[in-house]
C-alpha cells in the first residue's frame, strides 16, 4: 500500500498505486474509467498511480469556461501526490514525471472523448527523461506525438500539417512508418513539428508543464460536447448532463523499445461469444495507435513469444476481471519494458449474437446466476438474435481478405464517404461505407449503412468496438484495397469497383466479394431454448 497519509481534498480522489479509499465511490461521481481503475487496484492488479478531477468540475468548467482556482489547486495537490508515489518529479530536470490526462465518462464512450498523453514533456524534461531512461529515441518520439496531440486537441489545429511531417520523414528515410523512424529522425519531426505548431497557433509550443496540464485538462471538459460524443450520446440515448471527469495518471511507455507495447484486449470473442483471448497488441507503440483505427494490432501472436511472462498474466487478468466484474470485460494494457499495467477495463460491447452465447455460458461456468444472466440481455430481442452468412459460390469473385471485426454481413453499394452514404441509405439503397481507415468521426453513418471496410485499422479500435454493438459487418485491414477517391473507385490490385457498384463482406471469414451475394440466416436455438427456460422459471417463482 502506499506510505503517505495525504488525504485527498474534496473534490480530489487518488487512484492506482494501492491507495485504500475509506468510502466507497461511484462512477457518476469519478467517471466509469476512474472507477473500474479502483476495482482493479482493490484486486491487486498493475494500475499507474494518478487522481481524478470528478465529474463535478467539469460541469463548472463548462458553465463558466474558466478553469477556476479551486480546480487549479486540486490539479497541483493530485501532482504532488503521483510525485510522492513515483519518485519523480512533475517538471524535473532529472527524473521528470510525465502524465496522461484522459477523459472518464459515467457511462463508457469509447473514442468519443479527447486524451493527451506524454503532458509535461519539454526541451528541459525531454533531457532528463533521456537521463532517466538512455532511451534518445523514446524521449523523441514522446514529445513529437504530444505536440501533435496537444496542437489538435488542445488548440483545435488540423492534424494534416503534422501528419505530413511525419509521412514525409518515413519516406525520406524509406521505412514503412513511424515506429520505425530512428531516434535521429524523430528529432527531426519533432523539431518541424514545434516550427509548424509556433506558426498555425502564433505562439509557440508551451515549455511550462503545469500550463500543459491545465490546459489539457480543460480540453477534455471540452470534449464532452464534441460533435462525435454528442452523436453518440443521442444514438445511445445517454444523459447529457453529468458531464466528463478526468483522469491523470503518471505516463508508461509502450513506445520504450522492443519489450513495450500497448494492447487491446476482451475476455471473450465480442462477436461470437466463444471463451477465448481477443487480443490486440503492438510492441513499441503507444494505446492511441491502436484504439485510434490508425493500426491493426498484428503482433498479438508474437507476444506469447517474446513476452511469455506477460502473456501468463494477461491470461491471469482475463479470468480475474471476469470473476471481479460478472461480465465479459474489455480493458486497455501497456506493457514498458517487459511489466505489464493495465489503463481500463469496462463492460464488452458485443453483438446480440454473442450477447446470448456469453449469458449462457457465465452461467454455466458458475460466474452468474440465471437472474443475473437475464439482466444481462436487458434490451436484447433474444428470440429474434440471428446471424446471415453469405452463400457463395465457386464462380463469385473475390477482391481481398481483412481482419474481421464483427460477426454477420454486409451487402451494399461502395460509397466512399460518410455524408454520402448517409444521403443513399436514406433514399433506401443499401450501403457499405468504405474508408482508409475506421475513425469515431464516420459515427453518423454506422447506425444506417450495412457494414464498413476499411485499408487499415484494427478489430479493437474504438470505432470498430461501436461497428460490432450496433450488430454491423465490419472488415478492417484490407491490405489488397485502395481508394481512388479523385476517380470514385476502390481499387482491389488491378481491379476496379466503381462507386456504387455492389460489395459483399464476409464479416466472419473476412471475405470481400465482387458483386451481390445471396445470403442464409441462423439462430442460435440452444441458447434461446435455455434462456426461454430462465424466463419461465422466472415468471412462475417470482
Amino acid at each position: 500500500m502506499i506510505a503517505t497519509d495525504v488525504t485527498p481534498p474534496e473534490g480530489l480522489h487518488f487512484v492506482g498505486g494501492g491507495w485504500v479509499r475509506a468510502a466507497p465511490l461511484t462512477p457518476q461521481l469519478v467517471g466509469a474509467k476512474a472507477y473500474g481503475l479502483m476495482r482493479l487496484d482493490a484486486l491487486g492488479l498493475p494500475v499507474p498511480p494518478g487522481f481524478v478531477l470528478g465529474t463535478a468540475l467539469c460541469r463548472e468548467y463548462l458553465a463558466t469556461g474558466v478553469l477556476s482556482r479551486h480546480a487549479r489547486d486540486l490539479l497541483a495537490a493530485g501532482v504532488r501526490h503521483v510525485e510522492n508515489v513515483t519518485g519523480k518529479t512533475f517538471g524535473g530536470a532529472r527524473r521528470p514525471l510525465l502524465v496522461s490526462v484522459r477523459s472518464g465518462a459515467p457511462v463508457s464512450m469509447p473514442g468519443m472523448m479527447d486524451t493527451v498523453l506524454d503532458v509535461g514533456l519539454t526541451g528541459e524534461t525531454l533531457r532528463g527523461l533521456v537521463r532517466a531512461t538512455g532511451n534518445t529515441r523514446l524521449a523523441w518520439d514522446s514529445y513529437r506525438r504530444l505536440i501533435h496531440s496537444y496542437a489538435t486537441t488542445v488548440h483545435g489545429l488540423p492534424p494534416e500539417p503534422f501528419d505530413r511531417i511525419v509521412r514525409g520523414r518515413i519516406d525520406a528515410d524509406r521505412v514503412a512508418g513511424p515506429r520505425q523512424l530512428d531516434a535521429e529522425a524523430l528529432h527531426k519531426v519533432a523539431a518541424e513539428s514545434l516550427e509548424t505548431f509556433r506558426d498555425l497557433a502564433g505562439r509557440p509550443f508551451p515549455q511550462d508543464p503545469v500550463t500543459q496540464l491545465s490546459e489539457a485538462v480543460e480540453a477534455v471538459f471540452r470534449s464532452w460536447n464534441t460533435p462525435r460524443a454528442l452523436a453518440y450520446r443521442e444514438m445511445r440515448g445517454i444523459d447529457g448532463s453529468s458531464g466528463t471527469a478526468v483522469l491523470v495518471q503518471a505516463m508508461v511507455f509502450g513506445n520504450a523499445g522492443p519489450t513495450s507495447g500497448a494492447g487491446v484486449g476482451f475476455t471473450r470473442d465480442p462477436a461470437t461469444g466463444a471463451n477465448q483471448p481477443y487480443l490486440d497488441f503492438l510492441f513499441d507503440a503507444q494505446g492511441e495507435d491502436i484504439v485510434s483505427g490508425r493500426e491493426a494490432g498484428r503482433d498479438s501472436s508474437r507476444l506469447p513469444k517474446v513476452l511469455p511472462r506477460v502473456a501468463a498474466e494477461l491470461a491471469q487478468v482475463r479470468e480475474a476481471l471476469e470473476r471481479a466484474f460478472h461480465d465479459v470485460q474489455e480493458f486497455e494494457f501497456t506493457v514498458e519494458d517487459g511489466t505489464l499495467y493495465l489503463l481500463q477495463t469496462r463492460r464488452a460491447k458485443r453483438t446480440p449474437w454473442a450477447a446470448v452465447h456469453i449469458a449462457v455460458d457465465l452461467v454455466r461456468e458458475g460466474i452468474i446466476d440465471p437472474e443475473a444472466a437475464l439482466a444481462l440481455l436487458e434490451g436484447v430481442e433474444v428470440d429474434g438474435v440471428q446471424r446471415v452468412r453469405l452463400v457463395a459460390a465457386a464462380s463469385d469473385e473475390v477482391l481481398g481478405a481483412a481482419t474481421p471485426a464483427g460477426i454477420g454481413v454486409a451487402v451494399g453499394r461502395a460509397v466512399l464517404d460518410p455524408e454520402r452514404a448517409r444521403t443513399m441509405a436514406s433514399a433506401g439503397e443499401p450501403v457499405v461505407l468504405v474508408r482508409e481507415e475506421i475513425s469515431t468521426s464516420d459515427l453518423a453513418a454506422f447506425p444506417v449503412v450495412e457494414g464498413i471496410l476499411t485499408i487499415s485499422g484494427g478489430r479493437t479500435s474504438h470505432a470498430a468496438v461501436v461497428a460490432r454493438e450496433l450488430g454491423k459487418a465490419c472488415l478492417v485491414d484490407c491490405r489488397p484495397l485502395h481508394l481512388d477517391a479523385s476517380g470514385r473507385r476502390c481499387l482491389f490490385g488491378t481491379r476496379s469497383i466503381a462507386e456504387e457498384e455492389f460489395l459483399s463482406l464476409d464479416g466472419e471469414g473476412g471475405i470481400v466479394y465482387a458483386g451481390r451475394l445471396p445470403i442464409a440466416r441462423e439462430q442460435p436455438d440452444a441458447a434461446i431454448s435455455q434462456i426461454q427456460k430462465w424466463r419461465a422459471h422466472k415468471r412462475k417463482t417470482g
